[in-house]
């Protein structure tokens, strides 16, 4: 088993990722790794300066639980940034949200989630956000 030095969390920093960024920074917590905190954006500058300041907000929440954390902000295609990023990073692992589409929608991962299962060198996690019941989220 290869051993876990650095975790990508990929994200879009929608409330639907949420669930995925605290898997990613528990686990780089937990392991005492690297996290990497990446979100691709295309368009506006204006919309690459919102993402970034979500990102950092990802960062301080993993450093305030000891975890070492990093963010960067990428434009270009999601799927294929991500991957790319990973590599270039020398990714362990790779931690990705995925949306929830309804009964028919869950039988398939969202198109960047399965892009990056499809195409990554290293594992990938992927996460559904946590559902509410009653007042209470679940996973």
């Amino acid at each position: 088993m290869t051993r876990i030095e650095t975790v990508l969390l990929a994200t879009d920093a929608s409330p639907a990722s949420h669930a995925a960024e605290e898997q990613a920074i528990e686990l780089a917590s937990r392991l005492g790794v690297r996290l990497l905190v990446l979100s691709v954006v295309a368009g506006a500058p204006s919309a690459r300066s919102t993402r970034d300041v979500a990102i950092e907000g990802v960062v301080q929440r993993a450093r305030a639980v000891g975890a070492e954390a990093t963010g960067i902000t990428w434009a270009g295609d999601a799927g294929e940034s991500i991957v790319e990023v990973a590599e270039a990073e020398g990714a362990d692992l790779i931690v990705v949200g995925t949306h929830e589409r309804g009964a028919v929608g869950r039988l398939f991962l969202g198109s960047v989630s399965d892009y990056v299962v499809r195409h990554a060198t290293c594992p990938v996690m992927v996460v559904r956000p946590a559902r509410v019941v009653g007042g209470t989220a679940t996973g």
